[in-house]
């Protein structure tokens, strides 16, 4: 049977540490939160490894050094009210708690919905559209997307407090981005992080364009 605790050992040092995650408290959550439990049952010897993990009805659990480097973005601190949209099992919400965040949990897929609810004691969890976010819960000093998104996911920065961050992958295919958005007033930043890759979130996509 695979040691868990030495699985998430050689997760942060091998896989978070050399990809820039250098944020001493996002380190400590990866270490202590067992992955492993948010996963498929029979996929839990899957869980470490250093890519998208399928959890079925379309939704993929980011690959540890992506989920933490977007984590890290997000500057989470004690108190810091967060939503994480496309929670799956709930794993990106587990971290997110353990950093001190007050975490609301959204899914679309009651199923997923359904699981994350037995493995998050403590967090509230949503059911419903992942583009309208929770804006009775907001709002939001973070906001941390699960997947991919193809245009601008403005009702989620909408519920954005002032300097509030929302971070996603954003873009189609291989030309996505890890992108971080701050708010200031009425308008937004942004700036691209790094190159990733996530299954793309449904109420997320771009209008087709005319082919000619």
């Amino acid at each position: 049977m695979l040691d868990y605790a030495q699985a998430r050992r050689l997760m942060v040092d091998c896989q978070l540490r050399t990809f820039d995650v250098n944020d001493i408290a996002v380190l400590d959550a990866f270490d202590d939160v067992p992955r492993e439990r948010f996963v498929p049952p029979g996929r839990e010897d899957f869980a470490y490894i250093d890519q998208t993990l399928a959890l079925g009805h379309g939704r993929g659990m980011p690959a540890p050094m992506l989920l933490a480097r977007m984590i890290q973005a997000l500057a989470v601190a004690s108190g810091t009210r967060a939503l994480d949209v496309g929670s799956g099992y709930g794993y990106g919400a587990a971290v997110l708690a353990r950093l001190g965040a007050e975490v609301v949990a959204l899914e679309s897929e009651a199923p997923l919905a359904a699981a994350a609810r037995e493995r998050l004691p403590g967090v509230t969890v949503r059911e419903g559209p992942l583009a309208a976010g929770a804006p009775a819960d907001g709002p939001y000093d973070a906001i941390l997307v699960n997947g991919r998104v193809e245009v601008r996911p403005q009702a989620l920065l909408d519920q954005l407090s002032e300097g509030g961050r929302l971070v996603c992958v954003m873009g189609r295919d291989r030309a996505a981005k890890t992108t971080l958005f701050v708010r200031a007033g009425s308008a937004f930043g942004s700036r691209p992080l790094f190159d990733a890759a996530l299954p793309g979130l449904e109420g997320f996509a771009a209008e087709a364009g005319f082919a000619f």
